[in-house]
C-alpha cells in the first residue's frame, strides 16, 4: 500500500545470461511481468539485429494464423473462448509451429481454390440448365417458322433485296447476363445494330452464388436473334462488353432435351462433390478452431521474447547476452528466483547473474494498483505521471474526488440508482469483463465501477445533507419548526407559510442532519440554499487547496530541499491562509455569532473582504480587534508575494558564488597523462552552469501562477454551487411538469396517464440527471482536481513504468 502514497523505489540491473538460457529467462521474466528493458542497440537498424529473422517468422506465423481465422470466422464456426494461458514454447517447438501452420495453410487453400472452381462450374452449368429451358419456352411461345420469316423479310427489304423462304440464315445468340446490366445491354443491342436484331429475355427467379465473392446476384436469360456474319460478331462483342456468359442453344428440339438431361445429371455430381468438399473444409476449420487462440497465444509469446532479445547487447567472447533493465527493489528476489527457473528449464550449466548498478538516469514512475485504485490512478496519470517518488495523489483522489463529485450532484435518489448500478457491475464484474473487452465506451464505465459506487454512495450522503431527493424533502427527526399557531384555513388560502425563528414557531435547536424539510415550503428556499451551498463550496474549496500545497510539504522533506519550504511552502500556505483561510474563518464565525435574534445586524462579508484588502474600516464589526487582525493579514500577504520572487533566487546566487569561491585555484590544470587520454563525455543528468536570470524568470511564474492562481482557483470552486443548483432545479422541473401531471388526476384514466408519465419521468430522470448532469459533474471533478489541487504541488513530468509483461502484450493484442 506503502507505493500508492508514492510510487515504487526503482533500481537499474545489468543482467547476464547465457546464450542457450536467455531465451527461457526471458520467458520467465515476462511471465512475471516486472521488468523494464533498455535497448542496448539504439543505433543498429531494426533490420540488423541478432534475432530478425526469428520475428520474421513469427510475423509470417501470425499472418497464416490471422487467414485460419478468418476462414473460421466466414463458416461460423464459433472460436471457444479457452481460458488457457499456455507459457511460451521453446525454440525448437517453433519448427512444430511452423510446418502445421504450413500444412494448415496449404490444405485450405487447395480447398479454396477447388470449392471456388467447383462452383464456378456448378453456376456455368446452372445457367446452361436455364438458358436451354428458357430457350425452349421462348420456340414454344413464338412460331419459329413464321417470325424468322418475317424478321428476314424486313432485314432484306431495309437492304433493297427480296428473298425466299427456303433461303433464310437465321442465327441465334443465348446466354445470361446480370439483372442490373440487363437495360443498358438491350439498348447498346438495339442502337449497335440499328434495330436488325430480335431480343427475348427471361429473368431467373432464384438467385445465383458468385463463386468469388460469395454474394447472391439476379440474373437474367436471353435469346438474341440477327441474320448475317457481321451481327453476330457486334452481338458477341456487346455481349463481352457487358460480361455476359455465351452458351451453345441448339435449335432442334430433340438435342435441346437430350442437353438438359445431360446436364441435370452432371449438377447432381457436382453438387455432391461440393457437398463432400465443404464438409472437409468444415471439419478442417472446426479442428483449427479448437486451438487457434492457444496457437496466437504461444505466437505472440514467442515473438515478444525475440523482440525483446533484441535489445540486449551481445557478449562474443564470454558467450552471453547483457541486458539492462528496470524493476523495483522490493521484486529483486522474484526476478531472481524466475532466472534460476528460466536457467533450469534451459538446463544450461552457467547461472545468470542479477547485477544492480547505480544510475543517475531518470527513472521510472511505477504504483501498484488492483481493481479498486486503478480507475483512480488512470485519472492521475490522465493529468500527468508523477515523478520518480513524487507524492501520488491517487489516495486522495479515492475520497476527494467522490466527494466533490456528491457536492454538485447533491440528489439522494439519483445517488442511490448510480450506487445499485454499480453494486451490480460489482457483483457480477466476472460476467461482464468479457463484454467490456469487446465495447469501448462499456470497457470505461465497466472500468470505474468502483468509482462510480463511490460516487453514488457520497451523492446519497450529500443527498441527506441537503436533504433532496428527486426534489422532495425527507423529514425524519421532526422539523425545528412548530406551526401550531396556524390555523387550517390558513394553510388551506395560502400555498406557502411564512415561520418567523424569532417568535415560538421556532423550537430552538437546528435540524440534526441537513436541511430542515420546512425550508421546502418557504418563499425564500433559493435564497437560503444559494447562501449556504455558496459558502460551502469556498469553504471546501480553501481546504482542498490548502491540502495541496500542504503536501507539496511532503515532496520538500522526501527530497531534502529545505529551500522550497522556506521560500515556497511557508510563504504559500500564509498568503493562501492570510487571504481565504480569514474568509473561511470568518463565514464559521458567522455562523456562530449570529442567531435569528440579530440576522439583521450581520455584516457582508465579501464587503468587509474588500474593505480589508482595500484598507479601509469595516462598517460593522465581526467581532473585536477585527481592525488590527485585518491589517496584520494584509501586510503578511502582502510580504509572502516578495518572498516568493525574490529570496530564492538570492540564495541560490549566494551559494552558486562560494561555490566558485571555494575552488582551488588551479582546479582546471591537469596533468599530462590526462590530457593524453580520452575525453569523459558528460552525463545526461549533469547540472546546467547556474543562470540567475533563468532562475529569476521561472520562481516570477511561480509567484505569479501562484498568486492569481489562488484567486481564480477559489472563485473556480464557485461550480460546486452552481451544479448543484442547476441539478436541484432540472429535478424540480421534471416533477412539477412531468410528475406531478399524472398524480393530479383521479380515477382510471388518471391511473393509465400515470404509468405513462412515470415512464416519461424515469425516462428523463435517467437521461438528464443521471447521465448528462452526472458526466457533467464528473468532468468538473476532473477539473477541480487537475488544475486547482494538482497544480498545487504535483509536477507530472515523470514516464511511467512498463514493464515486459505477457499479459500486458495479450491484452494489448485483444484491444
Amino acid at each position: 500500500m506503502g507505493s500508492l502514497f508514492r510510487s515504487e523505489e526503482m533500481t537499474l540491473a545489468q543482467l547476464f545470461l547465457q546464450s542457450e538460457a536467455a531465451y527461457a529467462c526471458v520467458s520467465e521474466l515476462g511471465e512475471l511481468g516486472m521488468v523494464q528493458f533498455r535497448d542496448l542497440n539504439p543505433d543498429v537498424n531494426a533490420f540488423q539485429r541478432k534475432f530478425v529473422n526469428e520475428v520474421r517468422r513469427c510475423d509470417e506465423m501470425e499472418r497464416k494464423l490471422r487467414f485460419l481465422e478468418k476462414e473460421i470466422k466466414k463458416a461460423e464456426i464459433p472460436i471457444p473462448d479457452t481460458e488457457d494461458n499456455p507459457p511460451a514454447p521453446p525454440p525448437r517447438e517453433m519448427i512444430d509451429l511452423e510446418a502445421t501452420f504450413e500444412k494448415l495453410e496449404t490444405e485450405m487453400k487447395q480447398v479454396i481454390i477447388n470449392q471456388e472452381t467447383l462452383k464456378k462450374n456448378y453456376l456455368e452449368l446452372t445457367e446452361l440448365k436455364h438458358v436451354l429451358v428458357q430457350t425452349r419456352q421462348f420456340f414454344e411461345e413464338v412460331q419459329f417458322q413464321s417470325y424468322p420469316l418475317q424478321l428476314a423479310s424486313e432485314i432484306a427489304a431495309e437492304e433493297g433485296h427480296h428473298i425466299q423462304a427456303d433461303s433464310i440464315g437465321l442465327s441465334l445468340t443465348a446466354g445470361v447476363v446480370l439483372k442490373q446490366r440487363f437495360a443498358a445491354f438491350e439498348r447498346m443491342l438495339w442502337r449497335a445494330c440499328h434495330g436488325k436484331v430480335f431480343l427475348r429475355h427471361s429473368e431467373i427467379d432464384s438467385p445465383l452464388e458468385d463463386p468469388v465473392t460469395g454474394y447472391e446476384v439476379q440474373k437474367c436469360v436471353f435469346v438474341v436473334f440477327y441474320q448475317g456474319e457481321q451481327l453476330k460478331s457486334r452481338v458477341k462483342r456487346i455481349c463481352e462488353g457487358f460480361h455476359a456468359n455465351i452458351y451453345p442453344c441448339p435449335e432442334n428440339q430433340a438435342e435441346s432435351q437430350e442437353m438438359i438431361l445431360g446436364v441435370m445429371t452432371r449438377l447432381e455430381d457436382l453438387q455432391n462433390v461440393l457437398g463432400q468438399t465443404q464438409e472437409h473444409r468444415y471439419r478442417a476449420l472446426a479442428l483449427a478452431a479448437k486451438n487457434i487462440k492457444v496457437w496466437f497465444i504461444k505466437v505472440c509469446k514467442i515473438k515478444a521474447i525475440y523482440h525483446t532479445l533484441n535489445l540486449f547487447d551481445l557478449d562474443v567472447t564470454r558467450n552471453c547476452l547483457i541486458a539492462e533493465c528496470w524493476c523495483p527493489v522490493g521484486d529483486l528476489n522474484r526476478i531472481q528466483q524466475a532466472l534460476t527457473i528460466g536457467t533450469e528449464r534451459s538446463e544450461s550449466t552457467v547461472p545468470s547473474i542479477l547485477h544492480v548498478v547505480e544510475s543517475n538516469l531518470e527513472h521510472p514512475t511505477y504504483n501498484r494498483t488492483n481493481k479498486f485504485t486503478t480507475a483512480f490512478q488512470s485519472i492521475v496519470n490522465a493529468y500527468g505521471v508523477s515523478d520518480y517518488r513524487e507524492v501520488n495523489p491517487a489516495p486522495y483522489t479515492i475520497i476527494t474526488f467522490p466527494f466533490l463529485f456528491s457536492v454538485m450532484f447533491g440528489d439522494g435518489g439519483d445517488g442511490i440508482i448510480m450506487a445499485l448500478f454499480a453494486i451490480w457491475m460489482c457483483v457480477f464484474e466476472k460476467k461482464l469483463a468479457s463484454s467490456a473487452k469487446n465495447n469501448e465506451m462499456w470497457g470505461t464505465v465497466y472500468a470505474g465501477r468502483y468509482m462510480i459506487l463511490l460516487m453514488g454512495l457520497f451523492s446519497v450522503y450529500s443527498g441527506f445533507i441537503y436533504n433532496d431527493f428527486y426534489s422532495k424533502s425527507i423529514n425524519i427527526f421532526g422539523s425545528s419548526f412548530s406551526t401550531n399557531g396556524t390555523t387550517n384555513e390558513t394553510i388551506r388560502k395560502n400555498l406557502f407559510v411564512t415561520l418567523d425563528p424569532n417568535t415560538t414557531q421556532y423550537l430552538g435547536s437546528p435540524y440534526p442532519l441537513g436541511i430542515d424539510p420546512i425550508w421546502r415550503q418557504s418563499t425564500n428556499e433559493l435564497t437560503y440554499t444559494n447562501s449556504f451551498k455558496m459558502k460551502l463550496s469556498v469553504i471546501f474549496g480553501v481546504i482542498h487547496m490548502l491540502f495541496g500545497v500542504s503536501l507539496s510539504l511532503l515532496n520538500h522533506t522526501y527530497f531534502k530541499k529545505r529551500l522550497n519550504i522556506l521560500c515556497d511552502f511557508v510563504p504559500q500556505v500564509l498568503f493562501l491562509v492570510g487571504m481565504f483561510g480569514y474568509l473561511v474563518f470568518m463565514i464559521f464565525y458567522k455562523w456562530l455569532a449570529f442567531g435569528p435574534h440579530n440576522s439583521d445586524v450581520a455584516p457582508s462579508l465579501l464587503i468587509t473582504l474588500i474593505n480589508m484588502f482595500l484598507l479601509k474600516p469595516p462598517p460593522q464589526l465581526l467581532y473585536d480587534a477585527q481592525r488590527a487582525v485585518q491589517y496584520v493579514l494584509v501586510i503578511i500577504v502582502v510580504l509572502c508575494v516578495p518572498w516568493m520572487l525574490a529570496v530564492k533566487p538570492i540564495v541560490l546566487y549566494i551559494q552558486n558564488m562560494k561555490k566558485q569561491v571555494r575552488k582551488p585555484k588551479y582546479a582546471n590544470l591537469v596533468n599530462e597523462t590526462e590530457q593524453e587520454s580520452e575525453p569523459v563525455e558528460p552525463e545526461p543528468d549533469q547540472k546546467e552552469k547556474f543562470d540567475f536570470s533563468d532562475v529569476f524568470i521561472r520562481q516570477a511564474i511561480h509567484t505569479i501562477e501562484f498568486c492569481l492562481g489562488c484567486i481564480s482557483n477559489t472563485a473556480s470552486y464557485l461550480r460546486l454551487w452552481a451544479l448543484s443548483l442547476a441539478h436541484a432545479e432540472l429535478s424540480l422541473v421534471l416533477w412539477e411538469m412531468v410528475l406531478r401531471i399524472g398524480l393530479s388526476m383521479e380515477g382510471y384514466v388518471g391511473a393509465i396517464v400515470l404509468w405513462g408519465v412515470f415512464a416519461f419521468w424515469v425516462v428523463l430522470t435517467i437521461a438528464i440527471l443521471l447521465i448528462m448532469e452526472g458526466l457533467s459533474a464528473f468532468l468538473h471533478g476532473l477539473r477541480l482536481h487537475w488544475v486547482e489541487f494538482n497544480n498545487k504541488f504535483y509536477v507530472g513530468d515523470g514516464h511511467i513504468f512498463a514493464p515486459f509483461s505477457f499479459e500486458v502484450i495479450l491484452d494489448d493484442k485483444e484491444d
